[in-house]
């Protein structure tokens, strides 16, 4: 939409255009020049070089759209059918050269694949206007350019929109009013009109006509609709003028309303006529700023999350110092216990190789014994031996005078064999066994073998008959 400035500048810009005429003053020549010639050198240039024209095609799926552009350029362009199960609005372009006479054209046919057929037809003709403000943004690139070659360029604006209506007999629809009203101001609205490749013969003649149950209706007839009129308006009479209106009217609304969301400007603060240069030195110096600014907060920002950063991380820090602490603590006293464990293990290996040793100092003392006891029953084995009966014995009370009377009483040979260093083990060795002529009968009782472990013994002995 303009706005009140471009609207005063266009004001500005006429009453120049007046100033400037009113200045021009008008000669006669005398004789010939020859610039006579420049619209046949146009018309060379022009045929030379060729010309472009862009239709647009809106309406829905299957309403004839490909049938009348086949008739109004009168060939068969092979447009294939479009299904009506399309999710989403698409355009599709499609570019042919055609040739009439020593004429070359270049016709781009745009259709609308999928336009009415959703549901939710509430967005349907935004992709319709996307793409012409699309190309109308490419022509625009391509002329601010530093190097731009807009006479190779192919030009893809649109020139002429054809929006077809469905011949229900009722009145517009939504999406109808809804599309024409954004396509207003981006492009031409002529009305569709009845098209047909089907020859149908009439009277002496064949005919492109629609067959009806009602009747024929034919394309090229007047009478019948508007077919001709169209083709004439759109193609032998105004196609230039829309091609030039097109650039003039609609690319330089778009233009202009581009450069000035851009911030370029025809007038200063005092509506003061501004040069490209002033204007693009003042929006650079604000640009300029503008990015100082950004760079200076994002530098705070970049600072601020820094410090914030670090304290994050020099709180992690002290939490595992307090952690690597408290884990050294915890091995070095794990290494204190096994420590004393250790020690405690060494004492009981020594106590034990200790008692060890004393155990077989006592096993080979009783072993010597045992063997001198042998050799002296083998030297008594003619003489009577005695057999006795251990029952409680006291080794203390061979000390009194009681104990030497019960002991004189075992014979002499019994009292020097209990004497000996260690009669528990001697007795444990002679239980069961004949040694000389000396038998163990009988130990006794649980009660006397605690009391044999505890020293005192009692024994009864008697003479054994001889062998």
């Amino acid at each position: 939409m303009p706005t009140k400035t471009t609207c005063l500048s266009s004001q500005v810009s006429d009453d120049e255009q007046k100033q400037k005429k009113g200045n021009i003053r008008s000669l006669t020549m005398s004789g010939h020049v020859g610039f006579e010639s420049l619209p046949d050198q146009l018309v060379n240039r022009s045929i030379q070089q060729g010309f472009c024209f862009n239709i647009l095609c809106v309406g829905e799926t299957g309403i004839g759209k490909s049938t009348l552009i086949d008739t109004l350029f009168n060939t068969n362009f092979e447009d294939h059918e479009s299904s009506h199960f399309c999710p989403h609005v698409r355009l599709k372009a499609q570019t042919y050269e055609l040739h009439e006479s020593n004429v070359r054209l270049k016709l781009t046919i745009v259709n609308t694949v999928g336009f009415g057929d959703q549901i939710n037809k509430e967005e349907s003709y935004q992709p319709i206007v996307d793409y012409i403000d699309a190309q109308f943004e490419a022509y625009l690139q391509e002329e601010l350019k530093i190097k731009r070659s807009l006479f190779n360029y192919h030009d893809s604006r649109i020139h002429v929109c054809l929006y077809f209506i469905s011949p229900t007999g009722h009145s517009l629809k939504t999406l109808d009013l809804l599309t024409m009203k954004s396509l207003d101001s981006k492009g031409h609205l002529p009305f569709a009109v009845v098209g047909s490749m089907d020859e149908v013969k009439v009277g002496n003649k064949m005919v492109k006509a629609r067959q009806y149950p009602w009747g024929v209706v034919q394309v090229e007839n007047e009478n019948h609709c508007d077919f001709v009129k169209l083709r004439e308006m759109l193609i032998c009479t105004n196609m230039e003028d829309l091609r030039e209106q097109t650039h003039m009217r609609h690319y330089e609304l778009y233009r202009r309303c581009k450069l000035e969301e851009m911030g370029f400007t025809d007038l200063g603060p005092e509506n003061q006529p501004l040069s490209l240069q002033e204007t693009y030195e003042a929006k650079r110096h604000e640009f300029y700023g503008e990015r100082q600014r950004k760079e200076e907060e994002m530098k705070q920002m970049f600072v601020q999350r820094v410090k914030e950063k670090e304290a994050i991380l020099k709180e992690a820090e002290r939490e595992l110092q307090a952690k690597f602490e408290h884990l050294k603590r915890v091995h070095q006293e794990e290494r204190m216990k096994l420590e004393e464990k250790r020690r405690l293990l060494e004492e009981e290996i020594i106590a034990f190789s200790k008692k060890k040793a004393t155990s077989e100092i006592y096993q080979s003392q009783s072993y010597m014994a045992s063997g001198s006891n042998l050799r002296k029953d083998k030297d008594r084995k003619k003489e009577p031996g005695y057999r006795f009966e251990l029952l409680c014995f006291d080794v203390r009370a061979c000390e009194t005078n009681g104990g030497r009377k019960d002991a004189e009483e075992g014979r002499e040979g019994l009292v020097q064999w209990a004497a000996m260093s260690s009669i528990w083990m001697i007795i444990s060795r002679l239980e069961g066994l004949w040694i000389s002529n000396v038998q163990v009968l009988e130990i006794g009782s649980r009660r006397a073998r605690e009391s044999m472990r505890a020293g005192s013994l009692s024994y009864r002995a008697q003479p054994l008959p001889q062998r």
